[in-house]
């Protein structure tokens, strides 16, 4: 009888216990392309005393367990086959989609890894004023899907450091998606624009009005 009263009371307590709630999860802001260009800060760009080594990369990657540097953790993660991965992370096999001009890469030699926003550009734009360790974060940074993309040598080194206003992938067809990333990296990282880029961000936007523009700040 005892035991049946306390396990009557027990079940009474579990009852009137407070539920937990977890907190609904904090979801990366989505603009329109157009929107998203009118909240870029606006400066003028200066690129004195930009070095690269300045941006130390590539460094252990996200995971420094797996014997992999950045760069071929981002092979590996944007790989549509994935390549066999040997000791010191060395790379065979696999195949890639370079989207800035629509070409399919089966060595991962034949790749660059792109910073979406250059480091040069970066710099002119905010970064100067970073710790190392920010700008080494920036170097690395595989929190957004846009920020680090393997595309051809070829079309990476075209590119180079320009902005989007002298700059747009050959591939015609991804030039919306290519504007987007480019903005959403630098509201990620809170890095400026110059009027010429604006001009060339706001003109190119209504060419682009399904676009839209998800991003994370970056720690």
């Amino acid at each position: 009888m005892v035991k049946a009263v306390l396990r009557g009371l027990a079940a009474i307590a579990l009852a009137v216990l407070p539920v937990a709630v977890s907190a609904p999860a904090h979801a990366a802001p989505t603009l329109s392309l157009t929107d998203a260009v009118a909240g870029l800060p606006v400066a003028t760009e200066s690129r004195d005393g930009y070095d690269r080594n300045k941006f130390r990369h590539w460094n252990t990657g996200d995971d420094p367990a797996d014997g992999c540097k950045t760069r071929a953790e981002v092979l590996i993660h944007e790989a549509v086959d994935p390549p066999v991965v040997g000791a010191g992370c060395r790379l065979s096999g696999g195949s890639w989609w370079s989207y800035y001009d629509a070409t399919v890469v089966t060595s991962a030699s034949g790749l660059d890894i792109d910073h979406m926003v250059p480091l040069a550009e970066a710099w002119d734009s905010g970064a100067s004023a970073w710790t190392p360790q920010r700008r080494e974060a920036y170097a690395n940074d595989q929190g957004a899907e846009a920020s680090l993309v393997a595309v051809t040598a070829r079309s990476n080194r075209s590119k180079a450091d320009q902005d989007p206003a002298e700059w747009l992938p050959p591939a015609a067809d991804v030039h919306c998606r290519y504007l987007a990333e480019w903005v959403g990296t630098k509201l990620r990282w809170a890095l400026a624009v110059d009027d010429v880029e604006l001009d060339a961000l706001e003109s190119s936007a209504v060419g682009c009005p399904e676009q839209t523009v998800t991003y994370e700040p970056a720690p």
